[in-house]
């Protein structure tokens, strides 16, 4: 898929603030500092699309792009470490649960993992509840640029081992790293592919 196209439409405290669910959707979501907005503009080539920061947790609402205008790009605040009150983190939870439950034009999530961490309780503990819930979603690994060859296979290899106690097969995955786009025709290859199906040009079930 090329990107022609893609702009900012608007942020939203809650799912029903969001855009008209016209265009077939996919959200961004991962911990704080993960390299959302880093994606993103890769994905895009647009280098500002999505504005970065060093301080984690600064996205704080649901951030909207139109691509191509034909498709949603939803960016998600992140979770984990971010250095805000427990009550903002709760409100943050109900925001991200809220919206992955009842927007209607949700094609996918994507769950961005850092790669250069071993398995995370609380990546592993939102994956489950993403298989719990039903929602579909598709994991990249970030920022695979930066680990050695053998850090970053070591984590990756126990990663998939911690998946294949529970999951059968296995959710879709792809390395990434922004700096050197690798993953990005993976990632659009696989949206592209999603958008035929969700406007009926493919008879198959979406995912």
């Amino acid at each position: 898929m090329q990107i022609k196209h893609a702009i900012f439409l608007k942020s939203a405290p809650h799912y029903k603030d969001c855009p008209e669910p016209s265009f077939p959707e996919y959200a961004f979501i991962g911990r704080s500092n993960v390299g959302k907005s880093s994606l993103i503009n890769m994905l895009t080539g647009y280098k500002k699309l999505a504005k970065t920061s060093s301080t984690p947790g600064k996205t704080q609402l649901i951030n909207h792009f139109l691509v191509n205008d034909s498709w949603y790009l939803a960016d998600l605040p992140g979770f984990g470490f971010a250095k805000v009150s427990k009550s903002i983190k709760a409100k943050w939870e109900r925001m991200i649960q809220d919206y992955l439950l009842k927007r209607d034009n949700l094609v996918c999530a994507f769950l961005l993992i850092d790669s250069r961490h071993a398995p995370l309780q609380n990546d592993m503990a939102f994956i489950e509840w993403l298989g719990v819930k039903q929602i579909p979603f598709f994991i990249v690994f970030t920022k695979a640029d930066k680990p050695g060859s053998n850090a970053l296979k070591k984590n990756i290899s126990t990663y998939l081992q911690y998946l294949h106690e529970t999951w059968d097969p296995l959710p879709n995955y792809v390395l990434s790293s922004s700096a050197t786009g690798q993953g990005r025709d993976e990632i659009l290859s696989f949206i592209g592919d999603c958008n035929k199906r969700y406007s009926g040009q493919d008879p198959h079930e979406m995912m």
